[in-house]
């Protein structure tokens, strides 16, 4: 019997890596494809779920990420969104004042989906694409109540070494992220389609 595999993405996480890169068009990854490429012989992918949060106050980013979220959608992926809450802050040389936003729920939700499913037994291995070391704890109880689930970390591309703690297995590199972009095109529902941003065209498209 093939072994079952659940990704577990860290949504924003992976999306700085790839900003990083200063290659926009690697934003577009298709997170199945990817998953898919990660698989060893003799395992099925059982799901791809997807952790995020939509900033809502920045207009044109967060069009892009429904479209982006509604793409992966279609592609088969489960999406698991958490929210951003606003938080006062102040300069204390200064005295200005402003408000700045803080990504709330994400990584409970991401440590809360593998535990339970590693638990009740929903996966033989788990992947989880990320650099939050704050992941640590659950890769923990995982290996001490369920240690026929293996857990397997891939830091996200130039993330490896800012994540030891989670002892990861791999680095995604950009070259495995293009292998693995969505259509510039997809279908989303009857008479829906969801468009590629124009930001993220490959370059000599």
């Amino acid at each position: 019997m093939d072994r079952r595999v659940i990704v577990y993405i860290d949504g924003f996480n992976l999306y700085h890596a790839i900003d990083n890169l200063r290659q926009p068009h690697l934003k577009w990854v298709d997170l199945r494809s990817l998953s898919q490429s990660l698989l060893r012989k003799g395992e099925v992918l059982k799901a791809v779920k997807y952790f995020s949060a939509h900033a809502t106050w920045k207009s044109d980013a967060v069009a892009r990420h429904y479209a982006y979220v509604a793409a992966l959608k279609a592609r088969g992926c489960e999406v698991i969104l958490g929210q951003f809450k606003g938080k006062p802050r102040k300069c204390n040389a200064c005295g200005t004042k402003w408000m700045a936003h803080e990504e709330k729920e994400t990584d409970v939700q991401i440590a809360a989906h593998m535990v339970s499913d590693a638990l009740r037994g929903e996966t033989d291995r788990l992947v989880l694409i990320s650099a939050d070391t704050d992941l640590s704890p659950p890769i923990k109880m995982i290996a001490a109540h369920a240690p026929r689930c293996e857990v397997f970390v891939a830091a996200p591309p130039k993330r490896h070494a800012l994540c030891r703690a989670l002892g990861p297995k791999l680095e995604l590199s950009a070259a495995r992220i293009a292998k693995n972009l969505l259509p510039a095109s997809i279908q989303t529902g009857p008479a829906k389609t969801v468009h590629r941003p124009t930001q993220y065209d490959p370059p000599n498209s």
